[in-house]
Parts: C-alpha cells; sequence; structure tokens
C-alpha cells in the first residue's frame, strides 16, 4: 500500500469549492474560510455546472456519489486542481486528515484510510490536551519569538538559543490502551518460557 504524503496548505487567497449540502461540507467550508480561502459553495450537486471550477484550486466534495466523483476527477485532470472526494480516496488526490486545534496549532492525523475510528480517537484525546492554556502558551512563544527578533536581530543563534530556553519544560506524554481482544492476541504471539 503507497502512503499518502502529508502536506499543509496555504490556502490564504485561494479560490476553494466545496460541493455538497451536509453538515460536512459545512465543516470542511468552516475549515477552508478559516485557512483564509476564498470559498464558493455548491449546494446541488446535481446542479453543478463545470464553469464553477474555473480557477478553482482545491475542491472538496461530500456526496458519496460515484458518478459525481467520476465527473470531478475528470475536471481535476483536465483543469489541474486538487481534488478530494470525501471516503473516496480512488476519485481524489487529496485525503483529509482528523485535525485537532489548539489556537494557531494545528495536529493532523491520518491512518491512510485504514482505521478512521482511531485516528478520531486520537484527534478527540489531543483536542483534549490542546486547551485555552495551551493556545495562550503558544501565544506567548509567538511574542517571545517576535521580542527575540528584534533583541537579536544580528544573531539567529542567539534567537534559536533564546526559543530553545524558552520552550524548556514544556512536555507531551503519550499513553496508548488497546481492546481487551487485542492484548489477548499480543500475548498469544509471545513466546512463552519454559522453566
Amino acid at each position: 500500500m503507497v502512503v499518502p504524503f502529508p502536506v499543509s496548505l496555504n490556502l490564504e487567497g485561494r479560490r476553494c469549492v466545496v460541493v455538497g449540502n451536509d453538515a460536512e461540507a459545512d465543516q470542511k467550508a468552516n475549515a477552508l474560510q478559516e485557512s483564509g480561502a476564498i470559498v464558493e459553495r455548491i449546494h446541488d450537486p446535481a446542479a453543478l455546472d463545470e464553469s464553477q471550477l474555473r480557477d478553482a484550486f482545491f475542491v472538496i466534495s461530500t456526496p458519496q456519489d460515484p458518478a459525481l466523483s467520476a465527473r470531478l476527477r475528470a475536471l481535476a485532470d483536465s483543469r489541474h486542481f486538487l481534488l478530494c472526494c470525501i471516503d473516496q480516496p480512488a476519485f481524489g488526490f487529496v485525503s483529509m486528515a482528523a485535525i485537532a486545534k489548539g489556537g494557531p496549532v494545528r495536529v493532523a492525523i491520518s491512518t491512510a484510510g485504514l482505521a478512521p475510528r482511531v485516528g478520531k480517537l486520537m484527534k478527540n484525546a489531543l483536542q483534549k490536551a490542546l486547551d485555552g492554556t495551551f493556545a495562550r502558551f503558544i501565544g506567548c512563544q509567538a511574542t517571545l519569538k517576535r521580542r527575540n527578533r528584534k533583541r537579536f536581530s544580528d544573531s539567529s543563534a542567539q534567537r534559536r538559543e533564546a526559543m530553545i530556553a524558552a520552550a524548556r519544560g514544556f512536555g507531551l506524554d503519550i499513553a496508548l490502551r488497546y481492546p481487551r481482544w487485542f492484548d489477548d492476541a499480543e500475548r498469544a504471539r509471545l513466546p512463552r518460557i519454559i522453566e
């Protein structure tokens, strides 16, 4: 299996189109707007006119409609826009990651489509940790970075050392728990020591 290459897109000022009229389409449109994209909605996929995709940089389609997705893929190939067909990876170039947010920080989680529920659980756990205190901490880090640019304007080494010092003491603890059926299977795989 080929594992997708993770990236973050700079969408500021770029024209993005969301096809669909469901909660997921609303969520994707909001996330694109949050990223500075110029978002156009096509609520009725049956009324999709190819001219609506002219000059699109990124198109996200939420309907589970293989005919629509195949049509969008043909247009993406000819017009050279990025395409994501939600839960239909064979049609698109982009797969959506689960995103945990904390202030300006975004942590993307992908299971390459193999275990979406596990990805969602990981996202929810991270989202809980990336609370208001974390967002304020990142804001303080940003302020220190701006100050250090002025304070050590002639020395990138001093700026770097100051930022390392400012982050010293920050930590993240991660612990994984597995379902009992998996733990039992793992124990069964281990060699037994014969006394």
